[in-house]
């Protein structure tokens, strides 16, 4: 082993008070680096994925003319023949007005968003029907799911009551149909249809005046990866047509691109905490040279050269950057770990879609590595300044 490596090692060990300092800044830069990950992105990810159990899917499939008029099943049968997709369901949306009368009063609530839905196809394609807190899931033409927050709004509905609601068809007119209210969806996060109500989507097609449209298809993968693929599979087996498909990153891409630029802020934070810890090595790497000015001076009148002098405490650097980034990353690994397997939720709700990234990890700990060895450039230089002389004169 070097001797320059082996004097780094005691002068340095025999500072522990200054080690652990060293120490204890780099892992909290990488910590931090690892919580806000876990935190955010893990948000971030919780709503991708509940908007593609719930809305989306991998690939949501539209028309530039608003609906598509080419039959559903035929576009659910192309779907489910190819081997990465494993369901497909068609949705038609529309906004209506809902009311109830409880107890002789009247409850009216005005443009609350309606989604028809195929409930043998959509419990494949969506996870719409775990979200349904109380009753069950839409199972015939004159059932309705609430929204827990339409269903609060109405003055408190439940399972079994009876509401009215009111849309307006294709050529302008108002429709109305009674329905019996068979269940209420509530999802953590508000990314399903909270604020909704579902009914069956042939209901729908009646009153929109709407036979045989479809306002999308919303197909799910069993391999995610594979949704450009499928994507432009689908594009060029129609290209007559005018179908707009869409991935999950570009479906949602108005409610994730004010996020993405959250995380980025986050993360930039998170970087200038950890320039913060490099800060904190120099000053420890300053003390350790004020305290070994007797050692240097000894060093420098045997012969030791600058060049020696400085590689000791740049291996000093090495030293504390590799203890530092070890223990900084095991650290974050096991919060990580300890979020995932406890399915840790934000505030309460949302539960954290946590994933381990080695590649993020791997650069956390690279970039605290090399920052640590950067911050102990500058006491390495003044180290190799001090004269023999001078050096051993100021002990």
């Amino acid at each position: 082993m070097d001797y320059r490596l082996q004097l780094a090692k005691r002068m340095l060990f025999n500072k522990r008070g200054s080690l652990v300092g060293a120490v204890l800044a780099v892992t909290i830069g990488i910590l931090v680096i690892h919580v806000n990950f876990v935190i955010f992105q893990g948000l971030f990810d919780a709503i991708v994925r509940d908007l593609t159990d719930y809305r989306f899917g991998n690939l949501q499939i539209t028309d530039e003319e608003d609906y598509i008029d080419k039959s559903d099943q035929s576009l659910v049968n192309w779907f489910e023949r190819i081997p990465y997709v494993e369901a497909a369901t068609p949705r038609l949306s529309s906004t209506a007005s809902i009311n109830i009368t409880k107890f002789g009063e009247r409850i009216e609530e005005t443009r609350v968003p309606i989604v028809g839905v195929d409930p043998l196809r959509d419990i494949r394609a969506s996870t719409v029907h775990n979200t349904i807190a109380e009753g069950q899931f839409v199972y015939s033409r004159n059932s309705i799911v609430l929204g827990s927050n339409v269903a609060q709004d109405l003055g408190g509905a439940k399972v079994g009551d009876s509401v009215k609601l009111k849309i307006v068809d294709r050529y302008g007119q108002e429709q109305l149909k009674r329905f019996i209210v068979t269940g209420i969806a509530k999802s953590p996060g508000g990314q399903g249809f909270d604020y909704s109500v579902v009914v069956h989507i042939d209901t729908l097609r009646d009153l929109m005046d709407r036979d045989g449209y479809t306002g999308s298809i919303m197909v799910k993968l069993n391999d995610p990866t594979k949704a450009t693929e499928v994507k432009d599979l689908f594009l060029r087996t129609f290209p007559n047509e005018d179908f707009i498909a869409e991935t999950i990153e570009e479906a949602a891409e108005e409610q994730l691109a004010g996020f993405r630029s959250g995380i980025a802020m986050i993360n930039m934070i998170g970087y200038f905490g950890m320039m913060s810890s490099a800060f904190a090595i120099v000053t420890i790497q300053m003390m350790l040279v004020n305290g070994k000015t007797k050692e240097i001076g000894i060093m420098r009148a045997i012969g030791a050269k600058r060049r020696d002098i400085l590689i000791i405490f740049l291996f000093q650097g090495i030293i504390i950057g590799a203890i530092g980034a070890t223990v900084g990353t095991a650290a974050g690994l096991g919060y990580t770990i300890y979020a995932k397997e406890t399915k840790m939720s934000f505030n309460n709700s949302l539960p954290l879609e946590v994933s381990i990234q080695w590649d993020k990890v791997i650069q956390t700990a690279l970039i605290s590595f090399s920052l640590a060895i950067i911050a102990s450039l500058y006491p390495s230089y003044r180290a190799t300044k001090l004269l023999p002389v001078e050096a051993m004169r100021n002990v």
